[in-house]
């Protein structure tokens, strides 16, 4: 039997455009997974404020995006199977696209429950997307080198995140935030709920063109040469190694992936979505500290770069997950012990030690899976709800001791993550 990889790089360089085109189709993907995902940074601010929440109730925002995907994981495979990956895809578009819709009216009323249900919406159609678009990646080309693959897709996904919350920022008028949290003390009970309303209606404009671009994708994608691909069948040595495996949950390494993934999402979440209203807390402007979430993208991208030329040429995957655990351990610890502007500093740094987490994580968790694929990241995709529980978890201790203390919860995060580095990848039955 010839090698799966081979067949499957076969395929895409057979189909229309082959594996370039392939690639740049996802990487849009990718940067629409970024923009939707990374504006949660402004939304949990400005949500506090428009809908009068507590700091705990405003990180309900990441809760209801991220637990999605533990919902929708195993609805995402068997949606997968039925209409296939491209089909797949562009359905998951149009819900997103729907879930964007519930902003119009949630804006309206100031209606935080619907802000959450579209979160939850949108949060769905991303798990289909990731489920099917980590696998294309993944096995377009050598194993050795996935890494470095997703690290592209990755530039893709921060240099959006990078984007959203300075555009988005400009047409929510954060500077006006920023006066009417000051001022909110001194306004009568009528004013200050025709103040919100207004804010909360300044949500609308930005949402309505989130939904025209996800539906122009959907349709782009649906007319696309985007081959389907493969990940059922195994060389003779992996069908060997396989023979006695049932189930998904006979790879060890797999699951200790799972729960690497969800603690990684977990960090990285909350680096990149409480450092502005941390800044806030640091008496830093809404105005100012939105460029922070813009900082710690970037150093994400970095990091992407550093990959992109490091791996596997220089460095191995599961070196480069070693060192950004240890990157991660002690930038927490450094924005723990300072102030201000520096402490923010280093909770942006933390996007240089998340970099490399996602692309490396995945293909050690995938590794000698085999037919085993499409499950394995089906439950690879449901640790992507880390980022639903973990940043609640920091959003409570944010408001019992302080949001700067809160930090702690990374800690043995990242010491998870440095075991499944170290050990954890290598386990097999």
């Amino acid at each position: 039997m010839a090698n799966s990889v081979a067949k499957e790089k076969a395929n895409f360089s057979q189909s229309g455009g082959g594996t370039t085109r392939s690639i740049i189709i996802i990487g849009a993907l990718f940067f629409i997974f970024g923009f939707v995902t990374w504006l949660n940074s402004l939304l949990i601010p400005y949500l506090e404020i428009a809908c009068e929440l507590t700091k705990f109730q405003s990180f309900f925002v990441t809760f209801a995006f991220y637990i999605a995907y533990v919902v929708m994981a195993p609805i995402s495979t068997r949606t997968l199977n039925k209409l296939g990956f491209k089909k797949g895809m562009s359905v998951a578009l149009l819900i997103m696209a729907f879930g964007a819709l519930l902003f119009i009216p949630a804006a309206i009323t100031r209606t935080y429950l619907l802000f959450l249900s579209g979160l939850f919406i949108m949060g769905s159609g991303l798990a289909i997307l990731q489920t099917a678009s980590n696998p294309y990646v993944t096995i377009v080309g050598p194993a050795e080198s996935a890494a470095k693959r997703i690290s592209i897709m990755g530039i893709c996904n921060k240099l959006a995140g990078a984007i959203a919350p300075i555009l988005i920022g400009f047409f929510l008028q954060l500077e006006k935030a920023d006066e009417l949290q000051s001022e909110v003390a001194n306004l009568t009970a009528a004013e200050r709920i025709n103040e919100l309303n207004e804010m909360a209606l300044r949500v609308i404009p930005p949402y309505i063109g989130i939904i025209i671009v996800l539906l122009l994708l959907a349709f782009w994608v649906y007319k696309s040469s985007l081959p389907e691909v493969d990940t059922d069948e195994e060389d003779e040595n992996l069908s060997t190694s396989n023979a006695g495996k049932n189930s998904v949950f006979d790879f060890p390494h797999v699951i200790l992936g799972v729960i690497t993934l969800f603690l990684y999402v977990g960090v990285e979440v909350i680096a990149a979505d409480s450092i502005i209203s941390y800044g806030a807390s640091q008496g830093i402007a809404l105005t100012t500290a939105k460029y922070f979430a813009t900082g710690t993208m970037v150093a994400m991208v970095v990091g992407y770069i550093i990959g992109i030329i490091t791996i596997p040429k220089f460095i191995k995957q599961e070196n480069a997950l070693k060192l950004s655990a240890v990157f991660g351990i002690v930038f927490s610890i450094l924005a723990i012990f300072t102030e201000g502007y520096v402490s923010l500093a280093f909770i942006a740094l933390l996007g240089l030690a998340n970099s490399l987490m996602w692309p490396a994580i995945w293909p050690l968790a995938l590794a000698d899976v085999g037919r085993f694929t499409k499950a394995a990241s089906s439950l690879l995709v449901m640790g992507i709800a880390g980022g639903a529980i973990v940043p609640l978890a920091y959003g409570a201790l944010a408001e019992s001791w302080n949001p700067q203390e809160a930090y702690w919860v990374m800690v043995p995060c990242y010491l998870f993550i440095l075991y499944f580095a170290v050990s954890g990848f290598k386990i097999r039955k």
